[in-house]
Formats: C-alpha cells, sequence, structure tokens
C-alpha cells in the first residue's frame, strides 16, 4: 500500500470533521433532534405539521455547502471507478441498509456513537465490516 501524499488532506479532513461534530452538537443540544440524513430526510418524505422547515434548511445546507466551498477554493475533481449500474446498485442497497438499520452513517456512526448508544455501536461496527468486506471482494476475489 502506498500513500498518495498530494491527495492527503489532513487539516482539511480535521476541519470537515470538526464542522460535522459541531452541527450534529449543535443540533442535538440546541433542538434535541439527531443529525442522521435518512432520518432527517424520510421526515420529508412523510411530513408532519410544524416538523418540515429544521429538515428542508438542513437538507438545503447540505446542497449549498459546495457552493460555499467553491468561494474559497477550488472544487477536487472526483475519480469515481464504477459504472451507472453498480452507482445505482450501491445506492439503493445503502438505502435499504439504513431502513433495516434504522438509521444511517451519520446518525449512528456520528450522533449514536457521541451518545455511547449500544445499538449505534453495533451498527457501526456491521457497516463498517460491511464496507471491509465489499472492497476486499471486488478489489482481490473479483478483481474489479
Amino acid at each position: 500500500m502506498t500513500l498518495d501524499w498530494n491527495a492527503f488532506t489532513p487539516w482539511a479532513a480535521l476541519a470537515g470533521g470538526a464542522l460535522i461534530g459541531l452541527a450534529a452538537a449543535l443540533l442535538v443540544l440546541l433542538d434535541g433532534r439527531i443529525a442522521g440524513i435518512s432520518g432527517v430526510l424520510g421526515g420529508l418524505l412523510r411530513p408532519i405539521k410544524g416538523d418540515t422547515a429544521w429538515r428542508a434548511a438542513f437538507l438545503l445546507g447540505l446542497l449549498a455547502a459546495p457552493g460555499a466551498y467553491l468561494l474559497v477554493a477550488a472544487m477536487p475533481r472526483p475519480q469515481i471507478d464504477a459504472g451507472w449500474g453498480a452507482l445505482v446498485l450501491a445506492g439503493l442497497l445503502v438505502g435499504v441498509g439504513t431502513r433495516y438499520g434504522s438509521g444511517c452513517t451519520s446518525g449512528h456512526g456520528v450522533c449514536g456513537l457521541s451518545r455511547l448508544s449500544p445499538r449505534s455501536l453495533a451498527a457501526t461496527l456491521a457497516f463498517m465490516a460491511a464496507g471491509f468486506v465489499t472492497v476486499f471482494v471486488l478489489r482481490h476475489l473479483l478483481q474489479a
């Protein structure tokens, strides 16, 4: 394994992680809500009166973030080594997984672990293990 030193950005990663943590902490401290994206979006798909404004603002903030980033730096060019079929299948599997797991990586991995939730620990271990196994199978067994 080699490290691509040109793509190594620990300070940007640290700043991004700190901002995610700050946003999640503020949402739970000020409004008692968990910043799990699947739950936030799911609440908009089944709206409850008086519960949609914060959800819409949260999601609009996520969509506006790349525009704010463009004000200070150039957008990095992603390299995705998968076809549309694989991306669609992966997205559907993630969606199904969030339903079965009662939450997503942000809900369990960021918010749940910070609250010392045993259920979130189990869910985070499960989706991390599934990711490791998937990468191993695709890269080493199937040579994809």
